[in-house]
C-alpha cells in the first residue's frame, strides 16, 4: 500500500519535534499524537522536514498553498511522523514542498529511526536506505491567495471559516462597508482571481480535509455551500484537476491554482 507524505523546509527558527531519537548523520525522527481538528501554529525551521500521517489526515499550509494528505486509516487521534533531514548531508535538494510516495518500507524506516538504541553503523545504513526511497510525486497544491485590503480580507475571513455562506457579492460588500464593484476589483487585484473563482477555491480548501477523511461527497458538497453534488463535482474537477474521489489517492494531474 502506498500513501503520501510531504517534504519541505524554510530558513528560520528551530521548531522542536517531541520524541526525536538520537542525532544521526542525516536524519532525526520522531512522532506526534494529535486530537482531531488540532493545529500547529505557523513555524519555520532550517532543516528540510518530512511529514507523514501514519494515522489521521494531515493538512499542510505554506503561504497560500495547501496540501491535504489522506490517512492510512481513519481514527479520531492522528499520529504524525516527522523526520528532520540534515541539509548539508542530504542529497535531496528540492526548493519547495514536495509530495512523496510512502511505501511500507519507508513507513517502517520512520519508526525505526526514531529508536534511541540504534548503533551508529545501523543508523547510517537505515538513513542511506531512507534517502534512496524518497520518491517525489507530481502533485500540485491548491493555491488560494488571501487579500490584504481590510475590506476584502474581512470578507475572505468570513468565507474561509464559513464556506457554505450563501450571501452574494453585494450582500458581503455591504457587510464590509464597501460597494460590490470595489470588492470585486479588490479580489482581482489582490488575489489574481475574480471573486467567484476565489470563492470556489476557498470552498475546495474546506472540502479537501473532509474528502481525505472519507466523508461522502454529497455531505461535503453541502458543507461547503453547494446545493447539489453534481455542481460540487464540476467545480472540484475544474479547480483541482481531478475528481473528489481521485484526490485522496494522490491523483492531481492538472494545475490546481483557482
Amino acid at each position: 500500500m502506498r500513501t503520501l507524505g510531504v517534504v519541505g523546509g524554510h530558513p528560520g527558527g528551530q521548531f522542536p519535534v517531541e520524541g526525536v531519537g538520537q542525532v544521526g548523520d542525516v536524519a532525526q525522527c520522531g512522532s506526534l499524537g494529535r486530537r482531531r481538528g488540532s493545529a500547529q501554529p505557523v513555524h519555520h525551521h532550517p532543516q528540510p522536514q518530512i511529514l507523514w500521517p501514519a494515522r489521521g489526515v494531515l493538512a499542510v499550509a505554506v503561504g497560500d498553498d495547501r496540501w491535504v494528505l489522506p490517512p492510512t486509516r481513519a481514527n479520531r487521534t492522528a499520529v504524525l511522523h516527522g523526520v528532520f533531514l540534515d541539509a548539508a548531508r542530504c542529497p535531496v535538494d528540492w526548493r519547495r514542498p514536495t509530495v512523496l510516495a510512502v511505501g511500507p518500507l519507508l513507513a517502517e524506516l520512520f519508526g525505526h529511526l526514531g529508536r534511541d538504541d540504534l548503533t551508529e553503523p545501523a543508523r547510517g545504513r537505515a538513513e542511506a536506505v531512507l534517502l534512496d526511497l524518497l520518491e517525489p510525486l507530481p502533485s500540485a497544491p491548491l493555491t488560494v491567495r488571501m487579500p490584504a485590503d481590510p475590506r476584502a480580507a474581512r470578507v475572505a475571513e468570513v468565507l474561509r471559516h464559513h464556506p457554505a455562506d450563501q450571501r452574494g457579492l453585494a450582500s458581503l460588500a455591504r457587510a464590509a462597508d464597501t460597494s460590490a464593484r470595489t470588492l470585486s476589483r479588490l479580489f482581482v487585484s489582490e488575489t489574481g482571481a475574480s471573486f467567484d473563482r476565489w470563492r470556489t477555491g476557498i470552498r475546495m480548501w474546506a472540502a479537501l480535509p473532509m474528502l481525505a477523511d472519507g466523508e461522502p461527497v454529497s455531505r461535503v458538497a453541502h458543507a461547503v455551500g453547494y446545493t447539489t453534488p453534481s455542481a460540487f463535482l464540476a467545480a472540484f474537477r475544474r479547480t483541482v484537476g481531478t475528481s473528489p474521489t481521485g484526490y485522496p489517492r494522490g491523483i492531481t494531474p492538472e494545475d490546481a491554482a483557482p
